[in-house]
């Protein structure tokens, strides 16, 4: 039997049950569409950086399966089309959870099947179906702690090895890689990244056994640490499929297995991989979580214009020095630190009141990570205004934050180089520093750093005042 094998978020040969059970049966057809979003319906697209990505982990694919064909357009069209085409007897693809990907899958499952395609479509993006797990009432759930507690006593599967031998079919018809325009040019505001990352399935597992190795131990507290290697940086891989969850995990306890000392910092770990699954969970059931507040009370909040605040924020001048240092590695890196993220976001949305779409906007186009699920339930935790979320009230303070999680400076003064002379007793609050000393370490406010946004004090204040309109929006709603 011949199979038509579709990847999308699976970029791999191993843990791949696709291309795995079709390897079993015979000759395959290995094919990647990009599928343009005005042809897709997805309202949330891929960003920039996720398309470099995109790019250099296709080209890793292709590595490793000669026969893979690129094509563009219309997936509804092109694999029914492509199948007959062939003559494959069968479909086979991994499943995603995005809401305009599940229509789109089953409409073309729907087509394949009338037209007498054997069709299978298998979980190989996440540990756990997100309509495996209820709460003990039914229904999912809306709070990660019992969520965590129900999932992690379920057995994982054990990762599948990638075929030993494929034998392909023959299409003569596709896209060259570079077709598909994935890359930035004009400028070319990616070209140091292949010197930072390494996409693809070789990649990923490097990663993962350097992680393993060298960050997890102590990963449980120094994880909040931007200054220090303990993360694992392994989310961009996860996101296109590069590895799968259920490798990660197994490995991971595999290391707590040769290391009892290792179970607190591996079990952290395992949490955080829980959260990614927590947000997809929380997708599937809610798929209007990227763009509607998930509490509906928070459609009162009175936000601010966007104005030049935004950008301000989105180019790392909003004069906090641990905001700035975190926005600036994001337009390098294509990444930031996840207590940064934290830190970052929260600014934008409590010391600034923009709304938090602005932010997740902002992400999805400049982080190499940016899975709509985790993405849009992050933004919507540090809000107020999703599931299991931070109170709105918890309001980070971003010089108390850079003085404890980079309390000697070196992230700081590794993305704000301008400020590399100031010592750390005034590092996170230059607007708070007496004259002489900003002159002696060669700090003008306004000019060589900006003045700060907003004062502290006062935002919060602002802030509080603001959720003051989300209160009686509930109250009324009960």
């Amino acid at each position: 039997m011949t199979t038509l094998v579709w990847f999308r978020q699976d970029l791999r040969t191993s843990d791949n049950p696709a291309l795995h059970e079709a390897a079993n049966k015979g000759p395959v057809l290995p094919v990647f569409i990009l599928d343009e979003p005005d042809q897709s319906g997805e309202d949330h697209p891929l960003g920039g950086a996720s398309r470099w990505w995109l790019h250099h982990s296709l080209a890793a694919l292709k590595r490793n399966l000669p026969g893979l064909v690129f094509l563009r357009g219309n997936a509804r069209y092109l694999i029914p089309h492509l199948a007959r085409q062939t003559g494959v007897s069968a479909v086979h693809w991994n499943r995603c959870y995005e809401p305009h990907a599940i229509e789109r899958d089953r409409d073309i499952k729907s087509a394949l099947k009338e037209e007498g395609f054997e069709v299978k479509s298998f979980k190989a993006s996440l540990l756990y179906e997100p309509w495996e797990l209820e709460t003990r009432a039914g229904g999912p759930f809306k709070v990660y702690s019992p969520f965590w507690k129900t999932a992690r006593q379920r057995e994982i599967d054990a990762p599948l090895s990638a075929p030993r031998e494929l034998e392909f079919l023959k299409f003569d018809e596709g896209e060259e890689l570079e077709n598909l325009k994935l890359l930035p040019h004009s400028p070319n505001w990616a070209a140091d990244w292949q010197d930072l990352w390494q996409p693809g399935e070789e990649g990923a597992e490097k990663r993962l056994r350097s992680f393993l190795k060298d960050g997890l131990d102590g990963y449980g507290e120094l994880r909040n640490r931007p200054d220090r290697p303990n993360i694992s940086r392994l989310s961009p891989h996860l996101h296109c499929g590069d590895i799968s969850p259920g490798k990660v995990w197994h490995e991971t306890r595999r290391r707590m297995s040769q290391d009892g000392a290792l179970a607190g910092d591996g079990m952290k770990f395992l949490s955080e991989l829980a959260w990614r699954e927590f947000s997809y969970h929380l997708l599937y059931h809610f798929p209007h979580l990227p763009s509607d507040n998930w509490r509906p009370a928070f459609d009162a909040y009175p936000w601010r214009e966007a104005g030049d605040d935004l950008r301000r924020w989105q180019m790392g001048q909003t004069g906090y020095p641990i905001v700035d240092a975190g926005m600036r590695e994001l337009w390098r890196t294509g990444y930031m630190h996840n207590r940064v993220r934290m830190v970052a976001a929260s600014f934008l949305i409590k010391h600034l009141r923009l709304d938090w779409r602005h932010g997740e906007a902002w992400f999805r186009d400049t982080l190499v990570d940016a899975d709509l699920a985790s993405n849009s339930a992050s933004w919507q935790w540090v809000a107020g205004s999703g599931a299991d979320a931070a109170p709105y009230f918890r309001i980070f303070n971003p010089i108390t934050q850079g003085r404890k999680f980079d309390p000697d400076g070196i992230y700081v003064r590794r993305w704000v180089p301008e400020l590399e002379k100031l010592g750390n007793a005034h590092l996170f609050a230059p607007f708070d520093t007496p004259p002489e000393v900003l002159e002696r370490a060669g700090i003008t406010l306004g000019e060589t750093y900006p003045h700060p946004l907003v004062d502290h004090a006062s935002a919060r204040q602002a802030a509080l005042e603001g959720y003051e309109a989300v209160k009686q929006a509930g109250q009324n709603a009960s």
